[in-house]
């Protein structure tokens, strides 16, 4: 671990830290409180944890309620939750229950009036919004993910952290309290450099592929800093069938250069079922693309990992990349062609940022990050290398 500059001097901060990590989260939380704890000490502070023990236990008929096993009074609360998170079980009138993003959300506000008004300030951390996938309405819809940034927002909530949110707009529901969508691209490109060891970017070599419209900036971003190409897909549907609540994908058109002999870079933000990102690797081993690598900041393989095993196995996707802001099981870490993206350190840095009152400017843009790692790795690179 390095130094963190921003917290030489832990007597600045606005308040003591309270790092609330709960049960979806306590593996993600584990590691940011060890950076926590080795900057704090070496500033001169003599602290073991920052970990806020809680405990959300539910009754056997569903019911539930939050306890917190400490004082907080005074402090600057951070609460990380994962919604995502379906590896929490309880019990349900003697069955076992796996947790929805709604039983999350719930606990999340229990534990916030568990405080009773007590903390100096609190900010949820949030890697992936609640109802984040329902953002916007159409006909006679719920507005799911506004509705609960507005009941944080009531419920006194200042800072609402999120990463790679599906819609960032969504922030307009809450315009006078702090909203922060984080994308790890530093992160990505530091995991993919050390992963591949043979890795070549350069504009007759390497590509980067926007999936579909509505990732064509983040991807625009990674051609960008790179210097490379940017091509993209779009999704031709069937606007008269509902399917799993969606208008089925007919097709994808490909737009842009030939990737014949190119290394293909496609992000997005969630791996789902797979059906696209899948459908994608085939139609560009069609036109000849030498390798293949994914990446989705939350990869939740809702249907399984049989297709993906299928894929790699036949040469058509080599990695995908995925970050730890959310749940991945065991069978998924196991498995040949996923690489994990480490994001605990970044968001202990936005922490002790916020702690201090500081710009948080240069923690969210990795201009700089990125340049030195592209100038390690000998890349030429784009906009960061000028």
């Amino acid at each position: 671990m390095t130094k963190n500059p921003i917290i030489a001097n832990p007597q600045d901060s606005v308040a003591p830290i309270g790092l609330i990590a709960m049960d979806s989260a306590s593996e993600l939380g584990e590691k940011i409180n060890s950076y926590l704890v080795e900057w704090a000490q070496e500033g001169g502070l003599n602290i073991d944890s920052f970990l806020v023990e809680t405990h959300c236990p539910r009754f056997s008929s569903g019911d539930g309620k939050a306890l917190i096993k400490k004082s907080i009074r005074g402090d600057d609360i951070y609460i990380l939750v994962d919604v995502g998170n379906y590896n929490c079980k309880y019990q349900l009138f003697g069955q076992e229950n796996c947790m929805s993003p709604d039983d999350h959300f719930q606990d999340l506000k229990r534990i916030i009036q568990a405080m009773s008004g007590k903390a100096h300030r609190i900010t949820v951390i949030m890697p992936i919004l609640f109802g984040g996938r329902q953002h916007r309405r159409n006909y006679r819809e719920s507005l799911d993910c506004a509705y609960a940034l507005q009941e944080l927002e009531a419920m006194s909530v200042e800072n609402i952290v999120c990463f790679d949110a599906h819609d960032p707009r969504v922030c307009n529901a809450i315009p006078l309290t702090g909203f922060d969508n984080i994308m790890p691209t530093y992160q990505v490109l530091k995991a993919m450099f050390s992963t591949i060891d043979d890795l070549e970017v350069s504009p007759s070599t390497f590509m980067v592929i926007s999936p579909d419209e509505g990732a064509l900036n983040r991807n625009m971003y990674y051609a960008s800093v790179l210097g490379v190409d940017l091509g993209m897909f779009y999704k031709r549907r069937d606007y008269s069938k509902i399917v799993n609540g969606r208008n089925p994908i007919v097709a994808h058109e490909y737009l842009g250069n030939s990737v014949e002999g190119k290394t293909v870079f496609i992000s997005d933000d969630i791996i789902s079922s797979g059906e696209s990102m899948l459908d994608l690797a085939y139609e560009l081993k069609k036109r000849k693309a030498k390798r293949i690598i994914a990446y989705a900041t939350y990869p939740i393989f809702t249907n399984g990992l049989e297709k993906f095993d299928k894929a790699y196995e036949e040469g058509m996707i080599d990695y995908v990349f995925g970050t730890n802001l959310t749940y991945r099981t065991p069978e998924l870490l196991s498995r040949p062609w996923f690489c994990e993206v480490d994001v605990s350190k970044y968001i202990a840095y936005f922490i002790a940022a916020l702690n201090h009152d500081v710009s948080i400017s240069a923690v969210i843009d990795p201009h700089e990050k990125i340049k030195a790692l592209l100038k390690k790795y000998n890349v030429k690179g784009g906009a960061a290398a000028e």
